[in-house]
């Protein structure tokens, strides 16, 4: 038996035909950037109880409530409505409250 024919290995560039960095990715030379493209620059988000002064977080306002929790029925997070850290706590508060006295649903079937 010939060493290029027994041998269950394969050499190092080949394997599952990815070509160079073996991690995938979009193709092209390790190092470069996107293909050209233009880097996705995504709009600051800003926290609305902090743009707008009068409104307030209160457990008794289901409608204000009910955009910060999904149709499941979970709180959704501050990465997502762009709720300010010390907003978002007072928000998880008035969303369990609102839940307790059966004004916001726990889950939603």
């Amino acid at each position: 038996m010939s060493e290029s024919e027994g041998s269950g290995r394969k050499e190092m560039g080949e394997g599952r035909g990815r070509g160079k960095g073996g991690r995938g990715g979009r193709g092209g030379e390790e190092g470069m950037g996107g293909g050209g493209r233009r880097p996705f620059a995504r709009r600051r988000k800003v926290c609305l109880f902090c743009a707008d002064k009068g409104a307030i977080i209160d457990y008794k306002d289901p409608k204000l409530l009910r955009r910060f929790i999904t149709e499941r029925g979970k709180i959704v997070p501050s990465r997502i409505t762009g709720v300010c850290s010390p907003h978002q706590r007072a928000l998880s508060t008035a969303i369990k409250r609102a839940r307790s006295i059966a004004l916001l649903p726990f889950l939603v079937s």
